[in-house]
């Protein structure tokens, strides 16, 4: 069976198990685009490290915040939410940094009215691809002045924010942000949200975490080890070439292969079963 069939049928095989395994879920629990664009930025913004510990982090945020997360941002006051979050920890990120991620938030609502229309204003619809977007936007963000959290404009040496925010010219795969904008770009499909319809899933770069980077190889997308910029863009050119429309259609069931159906490469039994297995390079001999 030809590599486009075998990815389409993957893709068609999504299902709300999956969805409940992924912080894109959150998203789904608000009827509101103004919220669920809100959560998604939050969401996407934690979602390094185990996934159980991911989705447990993410619970507690927005049990904090209320029916709108929207309106939580747009209101956000600093001390509040200092001592709201005063024990709040995932992995390298604390309180503080969560604090400056609402108050980037709530700056990008005064600007712009919404996340959406803020990244619009740092886009040039016609270049073929996002990358000088999301390198504006990560820059614009981390120049904001966050006082109100740090007691300095800059987030200090030992905070971890700017981690939240990496950048395509340092050579980072730049994940959690090609994730965001992933949910909010791509069409609505009962798994991404189709938010920002100006920006043309065309132009989009995969998410390369560790399951696609690992799938990616297996299938030839890319021959490189690190999971950086260019590989992220090679798996891009791949996947373009099976739909130059929606290359990225085919990350979530991809990276669901690891996430949810635990592929590693590693498990024979496992592999011989996988939707992929007969165009996969990783099956074990």
């Amino acid at each position: 069976m030809p590599l486009k069939q075998l990815l389409d049928n993957l893709y068609a095989s999504r299902s709300p198990r999956h969805l409940a395994n992924d912080p894109l879920s959150f998203c789904h629990c608000y009827a509101d685009p103004a919220d669920r664009e809100i959560v998604g930025l939050i969401a996407s913004s934690f979602a390094y490290g185990n996934v159980k510990i991911i989705l447990r982090t993410l619970e507690g945020i927005f049990a904090a915040l209320g029916p709108s997360p929207r309106r939580y941002a747009e209101e956000f006051d600093a001390a509040a939410g200092l001592a709201t979050f005063a024990g709040f920890k995932h992995r390298f990120n604390d309180g503080r940094d969560l604090c400056a991620l609402f108050l980037a938030a709530r700056t990008m609502l005064e600007e712009a009215d919404s996340v959406g229309e803020f990244f619009l204003g740092l886009d040039d619809p016609h270049a073929e691809e996002i990358t000088p977007a999301l390198t504006a936007f990560s820059a614009a963000i981390l120049a904001f002045d966050y006082t109100e959290v740090f007691g300095t404009p800059a987030p200090p040496a030992d905070s971890y924010f700017r981690f939240l925010f990496p950048s395509p010219a340092s050579g980072s795969a730049c994940k959690r942000l090609c994730m965001f904008l992933r949910w909010m770009a791509r069409p609505a499909d009962g798994i991404d949200l189709g938010l920002w319809p100006e920006v043309s899933p065309s132009r989009l770069v995969v998410p390369v975490d560790a399951h696609i980077q690992r799938i990616g190889r297996f299938l030839g997308f890319s021959s490189r080890k690190q999971a950086d910029w260019r590989m992220a863009r090679e798996i891009t050119a791949a996947l373009r070439q099976l739909d130059p429309l929606d290359p990225v259609k085919y990350d979530f069931a991809l990276c669901h292969l690891g996430i949810s159906e635990g592929c590693d490469g590693r498990d024979k039994a496992r592999c011989l079963t996988c939707a992929i297995a007969p165009v996969c390079t990783g099956v074990p001999s």
